[in-house]
């Protein structure tokens, strides 16, 4: 039996469950490899663990082909649940596979979703029901014969389902069917069992009465920090990325993940980074169970700590602790700093690099200034010059004329032959001008004039 089929195979309709007699008699040709299933269980595990250490601490596996992964406490790192998704489809792709990746209230949703309409990757919170009216009845990981007997009824889709009463149901279908119904809406909570990250300095605290109120998850966290600090002092490293679970009573698992700009034991510093984050844990019904995981950590040089204000030193240490708040509150993609390049093209002589990365050597030409801002990709102006080779005396942005009072150029820019054989030929003629209202802007022309250039906007304001 056809087990698993690539997409060349499914363009030749076949599908998984066929025979393997009967794929053959459609195919001649076909390319049959023999099904481990072993194997490919070891490399669903090994792939949870890449999950584990980029994305969030809770995953778990669901066998034979997918993961779960608890993105609420830790999608903020990505700017959103959206660039989460599609960091995590291009992670796998460049291990040269592929994947549908979807995300809901509740792990069924998801899976119906990411399997049968991965088109809206991203369900609003409590619209779970709309998503998947409309999916077949297989999307709610019924059994096969529970599936064919409601096709024989007509019950193709989820919404045609919704609409039947329980009782009968549950008489013909047993509890399966109305079971991964709630599960999909959270109704009926499902738990999952999560992987545990191996090597991972931990600590763990268990309740004997099940906790729940804000202050108390605050004085739950700050003994954590303290208890995996002290590990982690024994250890010599410092911490760059802590995981928080909380285990409810219901066994639903929820996960807060931070992240640090350089590797850190201050309890106080951590703390902080958390209480941003702990007004997402909702405790349900109460917490019988935390644990703290640093699942990213870092030689951590152990020096005397600077005096601060007395010394005048400690900047470094205070930058440090605002990166990590701001990258918490911001996202990282969203805190960085810009580094120069040695690029005489003016879009890549810049770059995105982390807020306390070293200083490269490189440097732009101090007598070449550059806009405050530029323009990707650069937008097309209608110029009027006086001459062909000089600088615009008026031009049309945004529908808006605007009159030249100073110009100052050209500077001529060359491409990048060694980059490739299509830059060889290119040439940008550019110009900084000042317009009468008193606003700075950087154009070029494409080509000289005489070889028809066409003229861009290329920045605004000047350095």
């Amino acid at each position: 039996m056809l087990v698993a089929v690539d997409r060349a195979a499914r363009r030749l309709n076949l599908r998984p469950g066929m025979t393997v007699a009967h794929a053959q008699a459609a195919v001649p040709d076909l390319t049959v490899v023999e099904a481990d299933p072993e194997a490919a269980a070891d490399a669903l595990q090994d792939l949870g663990a890449w999950c584990l250490r980029r994305y969030s601490p809770l995953v778990a596996l669901d066998l034979p082909d997918g993961l779960w992964i608890e993105v609420a406490g830790a999608a903020h790192l990505f700017q959103g649940e959206a660039r989460l998704i599609e960091d995590l489809v291009a992670g796998l792709a460049r291990r040269a596979l592929s994947a549908r990746a979807a995300v809901a209230d509740t792990p069924g949703a998801a899976w119906a979703v990411a399997r049968f309409a991965p088109r809206e990757p991203v369900i609003a919170s409590g619209a779970q029901a709309a998503s998947i009216a409309e999916l077949p009845v297989r999307s709610l990981r019924l059994s096969r014969e529970t599936v064919a007997g409601l096709v024989q009824l007509g019950i193709e889709r989820v919404g045609q389902l919704a609409a039947k009463p329980r009782a009968p149901l549950r008489l013909r279908f047993g509890e399966e069917a109305v079971l991964r119904f709630d599960q999909a809406l959270g109704r009926t909570p499902e738990p999952l069992a999560y992987l545990a990250s191996p090597k991972v300095p931990r600590v763990r605290l268990a309740f004997a009465e099940p906790i729940g109120a804000p202050e108390t998850l605050v004085r739950v966290t700050e003994r954590l920090l303290s208890d995996l600090c002290a590990v982690l002092e024994r250890q010599g490293v410092g911490v760059r990325r802590l995981d928080l679970l909380f285990r409810r009573v219901d066994g639903v698992s929820q996960g807060v993940r931070v992240a640090t700009a350089q590797p850190t034991r201050a309890v106080r510093h951590l703390l902080r980074l958390f209480v941003e984050r702990l007004a997402l844990v909702d405790p349900g019904f109460g917490i019988d169970e935390a644990v703290l995981a640093a699942s990213a950590v870092e030689w951590f040089d152990a020096t005397q700590a600077p005096l601060g204000d007395l010394v005048g030193e400690g900047a470094d240490a205070d930058l440090a602790e605002l990166v990590d708040r701001l990258t918490v509150r911001l996202g990282t993609r969203r805190v960085f700093r810009i580094a120069p390049v040695a690029s005489g093209l003016p879009e890549r002589s810049v770059r995105r690099v982390g807020p306390l990365a070293a200083v490269p050597d490189a440097d732009w030409p101090a007598g070449l200034p550059r806009p405050v801002r530029l323009l990707r990709p650069p937008e097309s102006v209608m110029v009027v010059a006086l001459a062909p080779d000089h600088p615009p005396a008026l031009f049309v942005w945004r529908r808006s004329r605007l009159r030249v009072a100073r110009a100052d150029g050209p500077e001529r820019v060359h491409g990048e032959w060694w980059v490739s054989d299509a830059e060889g030929g290119l040439v940008r003629d550019y110009y900084r001008v000042e317009t009468t209202a008193g606003d700075r802007f950087w154009l070029f022309r494409d080509a000289p004039a005489l070889e028809g250039g066409r003229w861009w906007l290329h920045g605004v304001g000047e350095a």
